[in-house]
């Protein structure tokens, strides 16, 4: 492969702001593309700070979750679509990308997102921007609470994304990345399938509790990295501004993790770019290859647990599909699911 040199990353500490009290769509695409320019200045002045304190240059910058529009709360999900979800062509990831161009660095961030195919409804949606100004990376989160994902609608996005589609690595000039989205750092199988198709950086934008004690994401991030040979480059919200939940709620830790699982760098509270460290993808390859106990991709013997994860799917598929149908539903819908499974789990004697 060819050799990359060493580059920085940062993992960009900015406070969400919310669209709940804005009356429509063109209001909130207003506050959102004024974000954007705000954002953009931000990354400029971090980058120069970077290099001027000795860092190599910086190429990697990633955002935390839904910070354009923090979460839809209890506002329905075709009237969450309609009003805040980004289209997939829209001027949002228009100016995103003249940001990226414009600084030769990757932009990574995290939003909501309606799809053509599947109307009336959303998904939460990481994207890398390259230097292009164009979306090299599109990861549709798979696991989620409150929100349709690709496997409530999981025989209809395969016809129309595919595997490819649904556990995307971009394959770029400054190493192999895939995205995790938020509480998906807490299940290694996304981040495992994703490793297992090279992924070597993984970006993850969360909105998440800081805490001084170690949270079980912070845990996570940790065994993430090592386990998979993989830098982490984790961005948490300073907050989410015009919300009813207190500010801080959602504020600090975001992180830099190299691929023993190390953290290189990581920020306190508040709007900050000090998550930044250099990422060295040549000396990530060399672990790779290196024979011994440590090397956790090679030593994988996936025969093993195939027949006892085919037998199991304790979250249905296709939960949204009705008659062949996408079926828009409300927000109960989705704990209605969950009570099932755990009543079904019961009784086959799992939990």
């Amino acid at each position: 492969m060819t050799a990359i040199k060493p580059f920085a990353a940062v993992a960009l500490q900015i406070a969400a702001r919310s669209v709940e009290r804005l009356s429509d769509r063109a209001e909130v695409s207003a506050q959102m593309l004024a974000m954007i320019d705000e954002i953009g200045v931000k990354i400029r002045a971090s980058g120069v700070f970077i290099q001027q304190y000795g860092g190599s240059p910086l190429r990697l910058v990633v955002l935390p979750e839904y910070f354009l529009t923090s979460y839809p709360g209890r506002i329905s999900i075709p009237d969450f679509a309609e009003k805040a979800a980004l289209d997939m062509d829209g001027p949002e990831y228009e100016a995103m990308g003249r940001i990226a161009q414009a600084q030769n660095l990757f932009l990574a961030g995290n939003a909501y997102e309606r799809d053509p195919n599947f109307p009336g409804i959303y998904f939460q949606t990481c994207f890398v921007i390259g230097p292009s100004g164009d979306i090299v990376l599109r990861y549709r989160r798979l696991n989620s609470m409150f929100a349709p994902t690709p496997h409530d609608v999981w025989s209809q996005y395969l016809d129309v994304y595919g595997l490819e589609g649904v556990f995307p690595v971009a394959r770029t000039e400054i190493g192999n990345i895939a995205a995790i989205a938020s509480e998906e750092i807490l299940y290694p199988e996304i981040a495992r399938a994703h490793a297992l198709r090279g992924a070597e950086i993984f970006v993850h934008s969360s909105s998440e509790i800081g805490s001084p004690l170690a949270t079980p994401k912070q845990i996570a991030k940790r065994a993430r990295a090592f386990e998979n040979i993989a830098y982490v480059v984790s961005a948490n919200t300073a907050g989410i501004e015009g919300s009813a939940m207190p500010l801080a709620s959602a504020d600090g830790n975001s992180v830099v993790i190299d691929y023993k699982g190390n953290p290189l760098a990581e920020s306190n509270t508040g709007e900050t770019f000090t998550a930044f460290a250099d990422l060295d993808i040549n000396a990530l390859r060399t672990q790779r290859r290196k024979c011994g106990m440590t090397n956790f991709l090679a030593r994988q013997r996936l025969e093993l647990f195939a027949p006892v994860y085919a037998g199991q799917s304790p979250q249905p598929a296709n939960s949204l599909i009705e008659n062949g149908e996408l079926k828009i539903p409300d927000r109960d819908h989705f704990l209605r699911v969950q009570e099932q499974v755990i009543e079904r789990l019961a009784k086959d004697g799992v939990i």
